[in-house]
């Protein structure tokens, strides 16, 4: 069958053997051989596409990688009565993008005085509702992470905990609260991890800016501190690499891909996450406590400037992170030791230390360093999975996003070449391709992209 041949029309077995292949729940195909076609996954999308048995907005990637897509509907206790301390009289913010359902870290500050600030980081006490080994983590554990799609959201725990754990969705709420109190340049003198009360203010990224560019003192504190502590790191080797990023959306009707603006306060709250994650890592590693502590093998080269081929390049030095129940050097962030501890709603790693953080402080007994690191193996493979899926899935909704502009010129950059072969990189979309041209990294050129080809995530840039 050729893209000139006459449509086929499938019996309803036929189609479900298609669509089998399509999923990459099946691997051969009886229909698919007769019609003269691959039996891949490719082939079957292709042709069920063409038939309009599917449309362009289903994305199989997510199930050929074996990515939960049904909603964790598992009972969750009530919190207990536990001895809290509580913060509710200080000033707390929730900071996330507009339209963000999980709110689970929320910072502020408490002068100490002689200079002094205690940061703290406050985190949504998930673990109090997920003991290991309970039906809820074994989940969990079975997801690996939030699965976040352009059309749709998978949680790795049901959406009751979410709401009933979620920073700022009720007027107090129980957390985990990571503290540094840390001197006028940023160094920490003290760290400490404690079960709180806290009282919540939501805001989007771009309300936190506003109140930094008024001058509120605690949004100017949490700049101050933010810039020490990263201005600390970048001195011990943590990198910086600023690479193009979207937010990508999608439906039946279509798809939008939207640079991801980048305000101050996206930075300090990423950087006060950096330092809570750092500050868990000394606290379990000063009480003999296994975590999954994430680690990374410094850099294969030192790549310097601040032009895109530079970011590009040096992100490509990077080793992966790997995660183990011993501390360890993270390079890529200049630190001696680390910790994933944020997000404990949508990674099951940052859940388990969580967990044993619980254990600490309640007096219960935590995970052994072997439960850990059999943690660590099984939750890091379905996280994998999950993380895969929802780049195939961007990438996909992105070029959804392209085909229906087919005459528009985007701005490119070449970021890289091999040969003949150059890399370029669009930023309005944080999407690279290859094209042939003699071009030197740093170029910008303007392009028109073409033969967008959905099943293959596959297209093609010619200049203009």
């Amino acid at each position: 069958m050729t893209a000139s041949s006459p449509l086929p029309e499938l019996t309803p077995v036929q189609r479900t053997e298609v669509e089998l292949v399509a999923r990459g729940k099946q691997d051969k195909s009886r229909t698919l051989r007769d019609l003269g076609q691959a039996e891949t996954p490719e082939a079957a999308h292709t042709l069920l596409l063409r038939l309009e048995l599917w449309t362009e907005a289903r994305t199989p990637y997510a199930d050929r990688l074996g990515a939960a897509l049904t909603p964790v509907t598992l009972e969750m206790p009530d919190f207990g009565d536990e001895p809290r301390l509580d913060l509710t009289h200080l000033a707390t913010y929730a900071i996330d993008d507009e339209g963000n359902r999980d709110p689970d870290d929320a910072v502020g500050t408490e002068d100490l005085g002689s200079g002094r600030t205690r940061l703290w980081v406050h985190v949504a006490d998930v673990a109090a509702l997920v003991p290991p080994n309970s039906p809820l983590d074994g989940e969990a554990r079975a997801r690996g992470a939030t699965l976040y799609l352009p059309d749709r959201t998978i949680g790795m725990l049901p959406d009751a905990l979410v709401e009933r754990t979620g920073l700022g969705l009720s007027e107090t709420t129980p957390a985990l609260s990571i503290s540094l109190d840390l001197d006028a340049d940023g160094n920490a003198d003290a760290v400490d991890v404690a079960l709180t009360r806290v009282r919540v203010t939501r805001l989007t990224y771009g309300e936190a800016q506003a109140r930094l560019e008024a001058g509120e003192e605690s949004f100017v504190t949490l700049s101050r501190l933010a810039h020490a502590s990263r201005a600390l790191r970048e001195s011990e080797g943590a990198l910086s690499i600023d690479l193009p990023e979207v937010r990508v959306k999608a439906d039946d009707s279509g798809a939008t891909v939207l640079p991801l603006p980048k305000p101050e306060m996206r930075f300090v709250v990423q950087e006060c996450m950096t330092l809570a994650g750092w500050a868990a890592a000394i606290y379990a590693d000063d009480h003999g406590l296994p975590l999954p502590f994430a680690t990374q093998d410094a850099p294969t080269r030192d790549v310097r400037g601040e032009t895109l081929p530079a970011h590009w390049a040096r992100r490509k030095t990077l080793a992966r992170t790997r995660f183990q129940p011993s501390p360890g050097p993270h390079h890529g962030m200049g630190l001696d030791l680390y910790a994933q501890a944020t997000s404990p709603m949508r990674r099951y790693l940052d859940l388990v230390v969580h967990q044993q953080l619980r254990a600490q402080l309640t007096g219960k007994e935590p995970l052994t360093g072997k439960e850990v690191a059999a943690r660590v193996a099984e939750a890091g493979m379905n996280a994998d999975a999950t993380r895969q899926a929802e780049r195939l899935s961007r990438k996909h909704h992105t070029l959804r996003y392209v085909a229906a502009q087919p005459e528009r010129e985007w701005d490119a950059v070449v970021v890289d070449r091999r040969g003949p072969q150059a890399t370029l990189l669009i930023p309005d979309l944080a999407l690279d391709l290859p094209l042939s041209t003699p071009a030197a990294p740093g170029t910008a050129l303007r392009v028109r992209l073409t033969d967008v080809n959905l099943p293959a995530l596959s297209l093609r840039a010619r200049t203009v």
